[in-house]
């Protein structure tokens, strides 16, 4: 078959389809200690807390499996990051129109995401339950299912019934959340092993150009529930004894095991100004590769990853130096290490006068499997929003593999501002056990005109907060996040009701407030917590007809 000739035109639209940056307008996520969202999260961050802790005798049994020799059938290390265990266990299965029956079944990974994906299409200003009949595309990364294992696999048949049956199916993870908001665009569970996260972002940015959709939900989750794989990573040696997580170091002996959930809400540059979405950052380009036949199925090759970084800047459109920040895979280990940072030399350190700046999250949490490139995602672009990069931890002696002088390339050891030349540009890469790499290009937010208003609507003279919620407890515990809100936020109060009235979705038990300022909406709050309730506010159930 002959090649097809294309017109110029055609060759246009071709070229140019991949032109337009995606912005990312909402962020959500659970990830170790408390950080359950993008604020505690940065705020873990800049901080440098280590969330790798002991393993809880509520998740394994230490006396059980622990050995500080790699025996079969045990485990030699004492540490992983983990979630709290409320996080996992309890869910508002009413919340999402769910029977109670399902819900005790279902893989909490499923759960993570549904609650993770609406926080998140809120914390974009996007009421989820608008976007019923929309080409939403959904596009989930989920690598283990050790719940599936002990709870439908190794269970009796006579025990089994339609829903652990159905709630185990890992393609129903992306499925059951564009189910539960009526979403029609293209849904898809993806599973590259540690590179699962990233690999949904690209495909969700591809979607996006080729217009199957016009908003995606793109992430990951991956969960620690079985000791099983800890007992097998532990047979392969490639785990820290020590639970640290030492990237860049010359004590790297392993990674940590860490869990977690994030997801991100994208859409087209263009639609998000139209729109007037908040841009928290754009993503300029994606690329996704294989190692292909290498020194064994899991031993990353250096070739591919500087393919791919290539492609990436290529993509983008940018010079390789303009890139000053990588959030690298970074797991810690002997032979990874010094591959990557060797790769990130060759191609981004070209004619640089600043060295390149690295990192890794898993220094901080551990490795996150199917989650940790969404979750490097995040983290990068809160540091591109505060204007800093965040420390590596237990950086003590460079690893002698890895030439440093000869290299353009440091480090951050502790928090280091980030310089507000433009563009401000960070990659983003993470490579799947299974050969699949990927990596993503970030840009700072543009500085979009602002639109001038008239002075009597800058600050109305009141201001009207109404919040709901499907339970009386649930609608407390929402006064309780806006009070926390308002403590940190410098957003306008005008912008913060407007949001709250638009942007999120209306239930039953339902809470206005007026007040003309601030300080007013605050002690009003407190009171309703309290179970004071302010003669200026307004309670009520509504009730649905029949």
């Amino acid at each position: 078959m002959n090649k097809t000739a294309y017109s110029d035109h055609e060759s246009d639209l071709i070229e140019n389809r991949n032109k337009e940056p995606i912005a990312i307008i909402g962020m959500g996520c659970r990830f170790p200690g408390k950080a359950d969202s993008p604020e505690a999260f940065w705020q873990l961050l800049r901080n440098g807390v280590n969330a790798v802790t002991d393993i809880p005798s509520s998740r394994w049994d230490l006396e059980r499996y622990y050995d500080p020799n790699p025996a079969p059938g045990k485990f030699y290390i004492r540490s992983a990051a983990f979630l709290q265990p409320d996080e996992i266990e309890q869910f508002d299965a009413e919340f999402f129109r769910m029977a109670s029956r399902e819900a005790a079944s279902l893989d909490p990974q499923q759960r993570l995401l549904l609650e993770v994906s609406w926080e998140a299409l809120e914390h974009a200003g996007v009421a989820p339950t608008s976007l019923a009949g929309s080409q939403t595309g959904v596009f989930v990364g989920i690598h283990w299912d050790d719940y599936s294992a002990e709870r439908f696999y190794m269970v009796n048949p006579n025990d089994l019934n339609a829903y652990p049956t159905l709630s185990n199916l890992r393609s129903l993870s992306a499925g059951r959340i564009a189910y539960v908001l009526d979403l029609h665009g293209p849904t898809l569970q993806v599973d590259t092993a540690c590179s699962s996260a990233l690999v949904s972002v690209h495909l969700a940015c591809q979607s996006l150009y080729d217009r199957e959709c016009n908003l995606a939900i793109a992430g990951g989750v991956s969960l620690l529930l079985s000791p099983k794989l800890t007992v097998g990573f532990c047979q392969m040696k490639v785990l820290a004894k020590d639970g640290r997580c030492k990237t860049f170091s010359d004590s790297v002996d392993g990674f940590v095991q860490g869990e977690g959930c994030g997801m991100v809400i994208l859409k087209r540059l263009s639609d998000a100004i139209n729109d007037r979405d908040p841009i928290l950052a754009t993503i300029r380009s994606s690329v996704v590769n294989h190692d292909g036949y290498s020194l064994t199925l899991t031993t990353p090759a250096s070739a591919a990853q500087e393919a791919m970084l290539q492609q990436a800047v290529e993509n983008a459109q940018i010079e390789p130096k303009q890139v000053q920040y990588v959030e690298t895979h970074g797991t810690g280990t002997p032979l990874g290490d010094p591959i990557e940072v060797k790769a990130l030399a060759k191609i981004l350190g070209q004619e640089r006068q600043e060295p390149l700046v690295m990192g890794s999250l898993k220094t901080n949490m551990g490795h996150l499997g199917a989650a940790a490139g969404v979750a490097g995602l995040i983290k990068t672009v809160l540091a591109l929003q505060n204007d800093q990069i965040p420390p590596n931890l237990h950086f003590d002696k460079p690893n002698r593999r890895i030439p440093w002088r000869k290299l353009p390339v440091t480090v951050a050891t502790e928090l280091m501002p980030w310089s507000e030349d433009e563009p401000k540009l960070a990659g983003v890469s993470c490579f799947g056990m299974s050969g699949t790499n990927a990596h993503v290009i970030v840009e700072a937010a543009p500085k979009l005109p602002q639109v001038e208003l008239a002075t009597e609507e800058i600050e109305p003279r009141y201001h009207l907060l109404t919040l709901s919620a499907k339970s009386e407890k649930a609608l407390n515990a929402i006064a309780q996040r806006y009070l926390t809100f308002l403590d940190k936020t410098e957003d306008s109060l005008a912008n913060i009701c407007y949001t709250a009235a638009v942007g999120r979705s209306h239930f039953a038990h339902r809470l206005a407030i007026v007040a003309d300022s601030r300080e007013e909406i605050v002690h009003q709050l407190e009171a309703f917590v309290k179970g004071e309730m302010d003669p200026r506010a307004s309670l009520s159930l509504v009730i649905a007809q029949p």
